[in-house]
């Protein structure tokens, strides 16, 4: 049925038939009457952030939970501050849309030195930063927004990546005749046969198969996939912090993380001795693999990733993880070789006393507290190296970013992961270095009345740093913040409860408190040792420095 429409409300439409109900961004000259489109919409509701970088982060979490995301800027200075957060999306692959308001063609048609620019009557600038950190990228205009449109939103959800989609103000006003509703394509599968029969010959000449895998299965939804494989064959799995989450870990295949050097060693050895090895949907990065501290030759690995099968002297860049899977379940092949068994920590395995609070009790007590339905978000610093190794349920979610690894990345991810889905609890696990770069989110919390947990670690500094080099070095230092008050600072002092930690008796009373409360926010800060680190981020850091020489 044909429809007149503004080609604003029409990239809207399309964005919410692919299950978008959040548009997350800053409002700039160069975006307000788009804006105007989104917020007179009933079935999307516009979250003004902060700043640009806390959008993107908040559009990543929203779409690690909901599979996809959008954000809005202005031209120059606002796609600008998003850089970091979308770079961070394309490489732990989560498909954002990144929608930047620009000057009209009649402006950038005559050169003219606009605001926002570098004042060289050039425009293409910032499109070509956007090159290499997104997936592909689009100039819309009247002309072919209906084709252009529909283009990048499947790009973003095929690959599982971010684009960048430039949107002239005058373009997104313009009335154009839409002729059809935007739908996602299918999935053209494609046939991996022959991929599968050299895997099939290996395993079959295999003593010891093992699978690891990671992050891709998280991007893509393959959880189920994967399980069945795993039911089906009896290959173990171990999974790499990168990815954390990507296998169920109450099945009976599961033997645990799997970190190079710092791996348990049961896993360590089944994992290193292995003679046929299937990455699955990871990537073998330094942080995930102790500074690449496997035993294994990596080219005897068979990869079976997105766009990356790799098998000896076989390499294909054309191939998707979808059939990749979709062709391992139909192997015929069991495995018969014993294993390590994951073993899922004891229950109260601490003690509650009123001397200091330690990293090793608090990961201890937080296992204990996490629920079945629980989202986990973990800050890359101590609160990820701790929190990696967390035994989660089957429907936990866990978000991370080891991989980008930018530091306050967590605080508005977790505004938009609890967006995504308000009826599940987020946990927000964060120090007070990382909290310090991205602190403003906490407002946009407030005012959007969501009701996350949030543990401050306060232990006065950049530990993870401190690990690698400058233990006591001035440059590893922050300012001591009250951070307690922040809520109050954010207009939030009766929606959220504060709390001050200072040992394990005083944790636990408060974990009862923020039990007895589900409907409230809470804020937690929690005084540690600044020398105090979980035992794997001591052991990643003497890695870390010794690759940086």
């Amino acid at each position: 049925m044909k429809m007149k429409k503004r080609v604003g409300q029409y990239l809207m439409d399309c964005l919410s038939n692919v299950g978008v109900d959040k548009v997350f961004g800053v409002p700039g000259d160069f975006n307000l009457t788009f804006l105007d489109d989104i917020i007179s919409r009933d079935d999307l509701e516009w979250v003004g952030n902060t700043n640009e970088l806390n959008a993107s982060y908040a559009a990543d979490g929203y779409a690690r939970l909901k599979g996809i995301a959008a954000m809005v800027t202005t031209f120059g200075v606002g796609e600008l501050s998003a850089v970091n957060g979308i770079a961070g999306s394309y490489a732990e692959r989560v498909p954002v849309i990144q929608i930047t308001g620009a000057p009209t063609r009649a402006v950038e048609q005559a050169g003219k030195y606009v605001h926002h620019s570098l004042g060289e009557g050039r425009f293409d600038d910032y499109r070509n930063m956007y090159a290499s950190i997104t997936t592909t990228q689009a100039y819309i205009t009247p002309e072919n927004a209906q084709s252009e449109i529909p283009r990048v939103i499947s790009a973003a959800l095929f690959e599982k990546r971010p684009v960048h989609i430039h949107l002239p103000i005058d373009v997104a006003n313009t009335e154009i005749e839409v002729t059809s509703s935007f739908e996602l394509a299918e999935h053209q599968h494609r046939d991996v046969s022959k991929h599968m029969q050299m895997i099939m010959e290996k395993l079959q000449s295999a003593d010891q198969p093992v699978i690891i895998t990671g992050h891709e299965i998280n991007s893509f939804g393959l959880h189920e996939d994967l399980e069945k494989f795993v039911t089906q064959t009896h290959i173990p799995v171990a999974q790499l912090s990168l990815g954390k989450g990507a296998y169920n870990e109450d099945s009976p295949y599961y033997m645990g993380v799997y970190d190079g050097a710092l791996a348990d060693k049961a896993i360590r050895d089944y994992v290193d001795q292995s003679d046929a090895i299937l990455n699955i949907g990871a990537k073998l990065t330094d942080s995930a693999t102790a500074g690449y501290s496997y035993q294994f030759d990596i080219d005897d690995v068979v990869m079976i990733n997105h766009h990356n099968f790799k098998m000896n002297e076989t390499k294909d860049t054309d191939v998707s993880l979808v059939d990749l899977l979709a062709g391992l379940n139909k192997l015929n092949y069991v495995n018969h070789m014993d294993f390590p068994k994951y073993q899922r920590p004891s229950a109260h395995d601490y003690d509650l006393n009123d001397d200091p609070l330690t990293q090793e009790t608090y990961f201890k007590m937080m296992q204990d507290f996490i629920k079945e339905e629980d989202v986990i978000i973990a800050e890359q610093g101590t609160s990820f190296f701790g929190a990696y190794d967390l035994a989660l349920n089957q429907h936990n979610k866990f978000i991370g970013q080891p991989l980008c690894g930018s530091i306050g990345y967590t605080l508005p991810a977790t505004l938009g992961s609890q967006l995504a889905d308000p009826n599940r609890r987020n946990l927000l696990l964060i120090g007070d270095g990382s909290l310090q770069l991205t602190v403003q989110a906490i407002s946009t919390m407030i005012r959007e009345e969501i009701k996350p947990v949030i543990f401050v670690i306060n232990n006065d500094g950049y530990t993870v740093e401190r690990k690698i080099h400058g233990e006591n070095a001035m440059y590893n230092d922050i300012k001591m913040w009250d951070y307690k008050l922040l809520p109050t600072v954010f207009g939030g002092k009766e929606q959220v409860c504060t709390y001050d930690v200072n040992t394990s008796e005083e944790f636990q009373k408060v974990l009862l408190q923020v039990e007895a409360q589900p409907d409230r926010m809470h804020f937690i800060e929690v005084k540690m040792d600044v020398h105090d680190a979980p035992h794997k981020l001591n052991a990643i850091g003497q890695a870390f420095a010794k690759q940086n020489g």
